[in-house]
């Protein structure tokens, strides 16, 4: 998904006659043929590297035209099986409101797709719709089913924000770092508040600890690096520096609630991260002739808008509204951030570094916040700066993360 916008959809069709048979209303059965999951331990065989006349390629290697035409194509394909699926579904059943899981759920481009497509009138994605999620459905069929318990509406968002996983008291944070060999400040949560915005306002690279751990594979102010967005470096900074990964990678605006539709095509909820939609045509910067020429992953440097760190190649972004009924404090960072810059966007993506899991504990932020390049982390009330630490535990910590 997020390499497509780099390429053309070349290899649509040769998908559709070779890998997937789709039918009008959505319905699909692939060639299993061509994939391995179901008995190997690879996504796809030998077979499949044949139809498209290369490789499988190794993590390592450069990515070229064709891995950027190929993830288009794909996604190409996938978007048309959604639609069909959900327009299908909307003729047989007229119901307005759409409630969406599984693994292709988390492909937010699709999502944003459907949304527009007018068939709905809202839609509800679950934020865990990966395979961890399918436990949040087997224990809602169990309760309802074999305990026969009613189906109550809540008023409101009935998975509180995500926000269910372990949390850490001040106390308990400060004995933790202290443990680690942190060097910390702890603050009141005002000076927090008003030293983190003030930070990411001079463009430092922020980890952001607070509260209970989000549920599911999305940080959404509870576990999350933080940037600024004004910056036109910020994203190829954090991919390379911080998360050590691809430069393409896009990231998600964090955006209060009340300002979504001043910097967004999207008026509406999308406390999920988990729907795409077009920076509002004032904020954009057109590209240049000599701009338009480039191509593939040389179109990542072109600013876009006046938050080119989350502005995809199309004009685009994965958005992420916040309230202050779920998150207060992460929405009063961006509202102090708002003050000090007129922008009430924040880039926001997972807390970790690739190959490992967001972190969790205290001693988790620590250790990565060691290990990578991130300015300062914030731990509740603490405030960690990293040219204060120990620069012995820098370098253990730093040997610890590898490109491998």
């Amino acid at each position: 998904m997020g390499l497509a916008p780099y390429g053309e959809p070349k290899y649509a069709q040769l998908i559709l006659d070779s890998l997937i048979d789709l039918k009008a209303d959505g319905s699909f059965r692939l060639d299993m043929s061509y994939f391995d999951y179901c008995t190997g331990l690879t996504m796809t065989n030998d077979r499949f590297a044949k139809l498209f006349g290369q490789k499988v390629r190794a993590p390592d290697e450069l990515l070229t035209p064709f891995h950027m035409d190929i993830a288009a194509s794909i996604q190409a394909v996938l978007e048309e099986a959604v639609l069909r699926l959900t327009r299908s579904l909307a003729a047989q059943t007229g119901a307005r409101n759409l409630c969406f899981a599984g693994g292709v759920a988390l492909n937010c481009v699709a999502n944003g797709k459907v949304l527009r497509d007018g068939r709905f009138d809202s839609i509800w994605i679950q934020p865990a719709s990966g395979d961890a999620g399918g436990a949040v459905g087997a224990a809602l069929a169990a309760y309802h089913q074999f305990r026969q318990q009613p189906r109550d509406v809540v008023a409101g968002d009935g998975m509180s924000g995500a926000f269910l996983g372990p949390e850490f008291s001040q106390e308990v944070i400060e004995q933790r770092l202290r443990s680690a060999g942190a060097r910390f400040d702890a603050l009141s949560e005002n000076e927090m508040i008003e030293t983190t915005a003030a930070a990411l306002a001079d463009q430092l690279a922020v980890g952001w600890f607070q509260g209970k751990m989000e549920f599911g594979p999305r940080s959404l102010g509870a576990r999350s690096i933080l940037g600024d967005p004004r910056s036109p470096s910020m994203q190829k900074n954090l991919n390379l520096k911080v998360k050590f990964r691809e430069s393409f990678r896009p990231f998600a605006p964090a955006v209060a609630r009340e300002d979504v539709a001043d910097w967004f095509e999207l008026d509406g909820d999308s406390p999920y991260m988990l729907l795409v939609a077009g920076v509002r045509s004032d904020r954009r910067h057109m590209m240049s002739t000599d701009e338009q020429a480039l191509f593939g992953i040389d179109k990542l440097n072109v600013v876009r808008s006046t938050i080119p760190a989350v502005t995809h190649i199309d004009y685009s972004a994965r958005i992420q509204t916040v309230s202050a009924d779920t998150n207060p404090l992460f929405h009063r960072l961006l509202s102090r951030f708002k003050a000090l810059t007129g922008c009430p966007v924040l880039v926001n993506t997972s807390f970790n570094v690739r190959g490992e899991p967001i972190v969790c504990t205290p001693e988790d932020a620590f250790r990565c916040f060691m290990g990578n390049e991130l300015d300062m982390l914030v731990i509740g009330n603490c405030i960690l700066r990293k040219e204060q630490q120990d620069p012995a535990l820098k370098r253990d910590y730093s040997a610890a993360f590898t490109l491998d």
